[in-house]
């Protein structure tokens, strides 16, 4: 069963309990390595005993007792021991004479096997009627070779038991890969002849031998028992092929470089398993061992453990508990970052790997406990293609490109290796079934369709091929996009990185530059490029604006975005999505708002993706466009008279009209009202009558909103109240006056005001659009004083008065952070609405004396 995370396939492996939690895959083959290393241990404790008993009690207390023969025996068993304990301290030197990991060797088999192919089996591949059966007529032959060679010389028993032993040692001698058999087999036999001898062969008196027969009996007892717990150990390892199969298949390890892993780690469990106490619980796992070989000094141990975490990583029931052991080893994430800077030739391999385990770990990671990492992430996206945009033909090297070539050359050893290779090839072709076209009899029969069904559940699963992800740029786009969206802090660390910000602005008009890489690379980098940039440009507080500015340091930033807006065949739903985004962010800025502005396709390109669509009736990928374009248009507004007169005279549209329209659906209410709030601010002069026809229309729809609304909604709503009441005053006190909520309404607002006396950041304008709103009233009609006055109007601006903010300086906030700085004070409008409703107050006053 498999999953799809970010573009890769999480494989599901067997073996999950009813639980829910699944079994190690690992756990068959330690629980055969724990069996093999107890058996040999229970030898070398043996061993031990046995070595200390001959050297205390024989050769110590009887050395005058035994005549030469035992003697010899003893010492020769002694040193035997000796050796073995000596070398024991040296891990190297111990597998080389005395392991029992690998005694039987492949390569020994594979001699033996070719060997016996080109005596015996040759004139069989020559009969092609036989093809079919070769693999069995073969296996035959070579059986058949073996038991005609004890009958070839001579028909005496005695010669054919030595030509059996010549063959038996022959075999031994191939397939043993060290000293371990011949040693265990040499103390089985001297201990079986000492104790079928007795002790006959002692000397001295009768009374000096007390004790000595029992003491010799023990002490070849003893070393019986290690020779046959060496040879069972080493009988019993033969078969480790069987889990080690079962391991590569249940862990999803494919082709040879599977084989490989599975081979390290069945070396390094039983390795853990000779070491430390006896009874001490083992802590062996894959994750572990593949950790330790990515911490080694040698690259191929670092490549099979990175090799290795990947695979883990793509596997659903061990990407957790992977995730897990890692994130909590500092020094092993710092080696995978220092592995993504390896750029030296033939480190391509394990660097791509390395990349690929640190985007999956990048999402729970915090850099900077670790020195220069977004460094060494900015190093993967270097590529020849940004080099050669950039660089001016004045500063490009004349020698650049000038490269010899290399002269390749195959010595003699390589040479030998190839013919070994073709000859174990030759071998294990010849005795091992495999699929080859056959004729219907081939097909019916039962003992071939048997055969390859065994073979096919224990043959090794092919390689995962490559997807468009191996790529270092995207894996490090990657990466940089899940550590700025884990934590602020790797987005510091980002803003740090020389170079990094304008990387990944040049990837944005890479499919209009690249044409060698694949279309899939060509569509992913700018992608990725667009969606940390905006990521980076979201980030709230001082360190977005710092952010900001770099990226809109770059000088061909507004440029490239221009393109993906303007950009109707190439660039998807989805990049101009983000790039709509991008600009929003960017434009919080006022002077950057301008620096927009005077990019004309940039805002007809806005106001395509906003206007054009209709928004009912769209996806959710059009609906995003379509939200972040009126997002953007609606920041680049704000404070920016020309940006507005170039909305509203942008060709092609009814701007006026169209937003009006959109008021009536409440998804999209905010944002038209919003644009028809700084319309009317910012470009009044410029509305025409049908204009004011328009906004006089969905007067009393403001009106009603406003009755219910709350928060940002209601700062909205209120603020472009305000304005139409500005624009169109007489309208406005129609709508009020004729619709008898004149009362209501201006209750409302004396209510929001008093409600809102501590401002909160996501509607940081609400007490100056309402004071505003107050002054435009009284300025149309200072009747309406009165009414406020009955509200206790008065007492609210008091209020405000003694309660003041540095919030309501501000349009808007990204985090603790305020843009777009008001120039008029919220006390110069408290002033001037008191003195409105005072000189009213007055007047009503002497009116009535």
């Amino acid at each position: 069963m498999e999953n799809t995370i970010n573009g890769e396939h999480i494989v599901q492996i067997r073996g999950v309990q009813a639980e829910g939690k699944m079994a190690a895959p690992e756990k068959r083959l330690n629980r055969f390595v724990h069996l093999v290393a107890m058996t040999e241990r229970l030898g070398n404790a043996l061993g031990a005993m046995a070595f200390t008993w001959a050297t205390i009690v024989l050769l110590g207390g009887y050395p005058d007792n035994l005549d030469s023969t035992y003697f010899w025996l003893a010492t020769a068993i002694v040193f035997l021991e000796a050796i073995r304990m000596f070398t024991n301290d040296n891990r190297l030197d111990y597998q080389l004479f005395f392991g029992t990991r690998g005694d039987f060797s492949l390569l020994g088999w594979n001699g033996l096997l070719i060997v016996m192919v080109y005596l015996s089996a040759v004139p069989v591949l020559l009969s092609k009627k036989l093809l079919p059966w070769r693999q069995v007529v073969l296996n035959m032959c070579m059986l058949a070779a073996i038991v005609m060679l004890v009958f070839i010389f001579s028909a005496k028993l005695t010669y054919q038991l030595m030509i059996i032993v010549y063959e038996v040692s022959a075999l031994l001698f191939l397939s043993s890969g060290n000293f371990q058999i011949p040693a265990a087999v040499v103390r089985v036999v001297l201990a079986l002849i000492s104790l079928s001898d007795g002790v006959e062969g002692v000397e001295g008196e009768k009374g000096s031998k007390h004790n000595l027969e029992p003491s010799l009996n023990i002490f070849y007892g003893m070393v019986l028992g290690q020779g046959i717990l060496y040879i069972v150990a080493c009988l019993v390892e033969v078969f480790s092929f069987i889990p080690r199969r079962y391991l590569i298949r249940s862990g999803g390890f494919g082709g040879q470089m599977g084989v490989e892993y599975v081979n390290s780690y069945y070396a390094y469990a039983f390795e853990k398993c000779m070491g430390g106490a006896v009874l001490a619980p083992k802590k062996i796992s894959l994750i572990t061992f593949a950790m330790d070989s990515l911490n080694s000094d040698s690259s191929r141990k670092k490549l099979y453990g990175v090799q290795m975490l990947h695979k883990f990583l793509k596997k659903e029931q061990l990407r957790t508990k992977t995730i897990k052991k890692l994130t909590k080893d500092t020094n092993t994430v710092a080696s995978l970052f220092d592995m993504l800077g390896w750029t030296s030739e033939g480190d391509e391999e394990i660097r791509l790997f390395a990349a690929k385990v640190t985007a999956e770990l990048a999402g729970r990671l915090r850099v900077v406990q670790i020195p220069g990492a977004t460094q060494l992430v900015a190093s993967l996206l270097d590529t020849d293609h940004q080099q050669t945009t950039r660089d001016h033909f004045l500063f490009i090297d004349t020698q650049m490109g000038r490269e010899d070539s290399p002269i390749q050359q195959v010595g003699m050893t390589e040479q030998d290796s190839l013919v070994l290779k073709y000859l174990k090839q030759m071998a294990i072709y010849c005795l091992i079934p495999v699929d080859e076209p056959s004729n219907m009899h081939q097909r019916n029969s039962h003992m071939l369709r048997w055969w390859k069904r065994i073979t096919k559940r224990w043959s090794v699963p092919e390689e995962e091929p490559s997807t468009d992800q191996d790529f270092l740029p995207i894996q490090g786009l990657l990466i940089i996009e899940r550590l700025a969206n884990f934590d602020p802090g790797n987005c510091m660390e980002i803003s740090r990185t020389t170079g990094l910000i304008s990387k990944m602005i040049d990837f944005i008009s890479y499919r209009n530059h690249m044409t060698s890489t694949n279309e899939a690379h060509q569509i992913m980098l700018p992608s990725l490029s667009l969606r940390v940039l905006r990521r980076l440009a979201s980030t709230e507080g001082k360190l977005g604006v710092t952010l900001r500015q770099q990226i809109l340091e770059h000088p061909f930033v507004l440029r490239n975005l221009e393109k993906i807006l303007d950009d109707d065949s190439g660039s998807s739903h989805e990049l101009k999505q983000l790039a709509a985004e991008i600009l929003k962010n960017l434009a919080m800025d006022r002077n950057t708002s301008a620096d927009i502005g005077h990019i004309l396709v940039i805002i007809s390109s806005l106001m395509r993706a906003f206007l054009s669509q209709d928004p009912s009736s769209s996806t959710n990928s059009n609906h995003l466009l379509w939200k972040n374009a009126g997002q953007a248009l609606a920041m680049l507004a704000m404070e920016s008279r020309d940006n507005c007169l170039v909305m509203l005279m942008e060709q092609g549209y009814v701007f006026i009209r169209q937003l009006t329209t959109m008021m009536q659906d409440d998804r999209f209410k905010c944002i038209a009202a919003s644009l028809l709030w700084n319309m009317c601010e910012h470009a009044q002069s410029e509305l025409s009558n049908s204009d004011l026809k328009e906004l006089s229309y969905i007067l009393r729809e403001v009106l009603e909103g406003i009755m219910d609304a709350e928060g940002a909604e209601l700062e909205v709503l209120i603020g472009l109240s305000s304005q139409i009441c500005q624009v169109i005053p007489e309208d406005f006190a129609r709508e009020v006056e004729h619709g008898q909520i004149k009362e209501k309404f201006i209750k409302r607002l004396v209510e929001v005001l008093n409600a809102h006396m501590k401002p909160s950041a996501h509607c940081p304008r609400i007490r100056r659009v309402i004071v505003q709103h107050a002054i435009y009233l009284m300025e149309f009609n200072s009747r309406y004083a009165n009414d406020f006055h009955k509200c206790w109007m008065v007492e609210a601006l008091s209020m405000v008065e003694r309660t003041p903010s540095r919030a309501e300086n501000y349009r808007l906030f990204s985090g603790d952070t305020g843009l777009m700085e008001h120039n008029t004070p919220l006390t110069a409008l408290v002033a001037r609405a008191k003195e409105l409703m005072g000189r009213e107050w007055v007047r009503g006053i002497s009116s009535v004396t």
